[in-house]
């Protein structure tokens, strides 16, 4: 049995490239230093920074804008000057940008550097995933893809850790941790990752068919707006939820962080071997849908009254597993349209739905908690998780 689940496990990492490893690597120490977005809620509505849910909500919209349309200028640039440069220089500005809204105060000014900031970060998504296809096999891409998801997890398992041990000394540290590890990740990338002559026309074989523009597939737009909807909802667990965890039920700020760090540790055991026994077996879509009805459920399941910390993980184990079948597919999902020439295009607009989710969710979700309670939160995103992968469903036909 032993011997059975080392090769599993060995199997599964195998057969990956060196520069798939070292971008996951880069991604890896990035997302140690992941506690200002999980706790921004949280220091904004701190005694010290008085700001309301609401206030924060419209910080969170903000981020999700400028997201948004980093990712669109990502994508442009990914296909114009290669993934390499917009690597380098996204992670080096989000770095310093990091360190500059911790030192802000004012409300106005906290709007605009989150902007600022959110706009440099998620340029950088587009091309760093760009860089995943570009390394990887269509065989193993969805195992590339993984790795790179298992790098950030366990990135966001330690800083979701060990954000919520500083946030209890200063929530300031926060941000010092979080552009350190960013100015890192690109020192890392600029040694060890060696610059491509970038050239749209490399591969010989699409040059017998035409470059498509995303903007033009159909199904792939529908696959956007469906994953958006989905993100919406998902966001709420990086946001809102932390809110609810302390305000409803009392937690404290290291019980917060280890249950958020348990869902970036669940995925690093758990995935990279699931994927790996359901890769090729069934169209991407059904796993997707399965994954969101998921989270679907785990929402519903949060206004199960008096939730207690043991009740708590196992829903987080939930929304864990949901989460692993429905992510690694939708990258293999919008990869598999791709061609070198666009791939800049799909992988943006994967991006910008993922960014635009950013603006809806916290905005929204902020409003309805304040408004209404978060009772209608969650059975709002319930119910709306378990249309999307009923539509994700009649994609398949599609697809």
């Amino acid at each position: 049995m032993i011997h059975t689940t080392v090769s599993t496990y060995r199997n599964a990492y195998s057969g990956l490239s060196r520069s798939t490893w070292l971008l996951s690597l880069v991604m890896l120490i990035n997302r140690s230093g992941t506690m200002v977005v999980p706790f921004m809620t949280l220091y904004l509505t701190s005694p010290k920074m008085g700001y309301s849910v609401g206030q924060a909500g419209i910080v969170f919209g903000l981020f999700g804008l400028g997201a948004f349309s980093g990712a669109y200028l990502g994508g442009k640039l990914t296909d114009r000057i290669g993934f390499y440069p917009v690597q380098l220089i996204t992670l080096t500005g989000g770095g310093i940008l990091f360190f500059v809204l911790g030192q802000m105060k004012s409300y106005s000014l906290i709007c605009l550097f989150t902007y600022f900031l959110s706009f440099i970060n998620e340029a950088f998504r587009p091309a760093n995933s760009t860089a995943i296809a570009f390394y990887s096999k269509e065989e193993n891409r969805t195992r590339s893809y993984a790795l790179n998801r298992l790098a950030i997890n366990m990135g966001w398992a330690v800083g979701s850790g060990l954000g919520g041990l500083l946030a209890k000394i200063n929530y300031e540290l926060l941000f010092w941790v979080d552009g350190s590890t960013n100015i890192m990740a690109a020192i890392l990338l600029w040694i060890y990752l060696k610059p491509i002559n970038f050239k749209i026309s490399s591969n010989k074989k699409e040059h017998f068919s035409p470059v498509v523009s995303a903007y033009k597939d159909k199904t792939y737009l529908l696959f956007i707006l469906f994953t958006m909807l989905f993100a919406s909802c998902f966001f709420q667990l990086f946001t809102n939820m932390p809110v609810f965890f302390k305000k409803e039920l009392h937690f404290s700020e290291p019980l917060i962080g280890l249950l958020l760090a348990a869902n970036g540790i669940i995925i690093a055991i758990v995935e990279m071997v699931l994927i790996y026994k359901l890769e090729g077996k069934r169209k991407s879509i059904h796993y997707i849908s399965i994954g969101i009805f998921l989270v679907g459920v785990f929402f519903l399941l949060l206004n199960i009254p008096g939730i207690v910390p043991a009740l708590a993980f196992v829903l987080i184990i939930t929304v864990t597993i949901g989460e692993i079948l429905a992510m690694p597919f939708m990258n293999s999902f919008w990869i598999s349209r791709t061609q070198t020439g666009n791939r800049g295009q799909y992988a943006a607009l994967y991006t910008m739905a993922w960014s635009a989710a950013q603006t809806i969710g916290p905005v929204s979700g902020a409003q309805i908690a304040d408004h209404f309670g978060f009772i209608w939160l969650w059975g709002i995103a319930g119910t709306l998780c378990l249309l999307v992968a009923l539509l994700f469903r009649q994609l398949i036909r599609k697809s």
